[in-house]
């Protein structure tokens, strides 16, 4: 009996160590991939060697709000000095309990106005619609029953005058230039369905006069090291999967999609967490089954900042949402699993989604199980394992600095000594603590499972800095 559980140790051991030196290699060529990309792009940016042109789509900026009341007015001001000739603002409150909507219609000097709204996706009934006076852009505040983040985008579509809409967290700032970043690929080629956009902690952005002047590391850690996360993840997978047309998600906080195929795909799913994600793959699976040309494609040069959690709860709360989204959409979309006929999205990207964001967690802890058992055992090689553990969180290290120094490199950032040994120390601790607890929290995401699918999982907000 002890020979044959030594042997089960020893094999899941050994898968272990297999498996994260995958990951390890997928991480090397997905930071190789977007570190020479971003170079590439700035390069050409220094030489002028971009598109230059007086025509704009018209673009519906859509922000889905649900007590937001701290950051709604900021956010909203943020879009109103966008570099763009022609779009419009439509805020949907969700039936907020707090003061959103009295915040809004204050500092805008709203009215109510009666105005008539196709329904062509199921929603909520609105209850009253509000538009600014005075302003250089078109801003409307439609308020509504209750029905979730979905369901208050499907309110947005329905509303919305352009053939593009661009979806942005009521929480978060675009750059001046982000609309217009973003857009960039539906000018450059005919059969774009959406664009994704780079996602950063605003808390590490310093604003003055509503325009960017610095940027740090800041001094709490929950912070910091989703910092880190958040520029390994949008600037080294997502420029990677870009390239063969496999990237599965775009962030609910800031991505562009083009509105009739939307529409044809049947919209946001109202009882999905994850409805960015269900929203993107739908997409992906409408078009090839209708042999529809497209791309879903990545843009690193449209940046959006928005506000992270700063609590360990508040962060809990946040991935447990994730984590349910993504098991989500990726069972409900199972068909396209191994699939020739979804291309890269059902051979590739599915299988990474599936094992290495979806099993991640399971996997690493039943790693970190059998090598107790295995030490307790006696037939653990701790010289080995202790080389392999300390080289592999090295190699992460030095990954996700590649990735954070470049980013500050393409963005003619400012910064600090002190910002450089806080992330140094950040990308260690990383490895050390953030990815066990991560590890946990979606471990056990599935504990009271089916409870709240609608809610919108509310995280504390502090007001930025302008």
């Amino acid at each position: 009996m002890i020979a044959v559980l030594e042997y089960v140790l020893k094999f899941v051991n050994s898968f272990f160590l297999i498996y994260l030196m995958i990951y390890a290699t997928y991480l090397l060529l997905s930071v190789a991939v977007g570190a020479w990309d971003l170079y590439y792009a700035n390069r050409m940016q220094g030489i002028k060697n971009e598109i230059k042109h007086d025509f704009y789509f018209p673009v519906s900026i859509l922000v889905p709000a649900y007590n937001e009341e701290v950051t709604i007015v900021d956010s909203v001001e943020s879009l109103l000095k966008l570099d763009y000739r022609l779009y419009e603002i439509i805020i949907v409150d969700d039936g907020s309990t707090d003061g959103t909507v009295k915040a809004l219609t204050d500092h805008f000097k709203m009215i109510k106005i009666q105005r008539p709204i196709r329904k062509k996706l199921i929603c909520e009934e609105e209850k009253e619609i509000y538009t600014a006076v005075g302003l250089s852009v078109p801003v409307t505040l439609i308020c509504k029953h209750n029905g979730g983040k979905g369901d208050a985008l499907n309110m947005g579509i329905n509303a919305a005058s352009y053939p593009y809409f661009l979806c942005i967290d009521a929480d978060s700032m675009l750059q001046p230039n982000s609309l217009e970043r973003i857009v960039k690929p539906v000018m450059e080629k005919d059969n774009v369905i959406a664009v994704g956009g780079l996602v950063r902690a605003s808390q590490s952005l310093q604003i003055e006069h509503g325009k960017q002047m610095g940027y740090r590391v800041p001094w709490n850690i929950v912070t910091s090291m989703q910092l880190m996360e958040y520029d390994r993840s949008f600037l080294a997978a997502r420029i990677f999967l870009d390239r063969f047309n496999g990237n599965m998600i775009i962030s609910g906080a800031f991505g562009l999609f083009k509105k009739d195929i939307v529409i044809a795909a049947g919209g946001y799913d109202r009882d999905t967490l994850g409805e960015d994600m269900e929203l993107v793959v739908r997409m992906h699976v409408f078009c090839r089954n209708n042999k529809i040309p497209y791309q879903v494609c990545y843009e690193p040069n449209a940046v959006c900042w928005s506000q992270v959690p700063e609590s360990l709860n508040d962060l809990r709360k946040q991935r447990r949402r994730w984590h349910l989204g993504l098991f989500q959409s990726l069972i409900k979309h199972r068909r396209i699993f191994m699939n020739p006929n979804y291309g890269w999205l059902g051979i590739g990207s599915y299988l990474y989604y599936l094992l290495y964001e979806l099993l991640s967690p399971v996997f690493q802890l039943i790693g970190w199980i059998t090598m107790a058992a295995s030490a307790a055992l006696g037939i653990l090689n701790w010289d080995f394992m202790i080389r392999f553990y300390l080289m592999y969180t090295m190699y992460n290290a030095v990954l996700t600095l590649t990735i954070f120094f470049q980013r500050i490199y393409t963005l003619h950032l400012r910064r600090k000594l002190i910002d450089i040994v806080k992330a140094i120390f950040i990308c260690i601790l990383e490895n050390v603590f953030f990815r066990l607890f991560l590890d946990v929290v979606r471990v056990t995401a599935f504990f009271g499972y089916g409870k709240g699918k609608k809610q919108w999982g509310e995280i504390t907000r502090v007001k930025q800095s302008m």
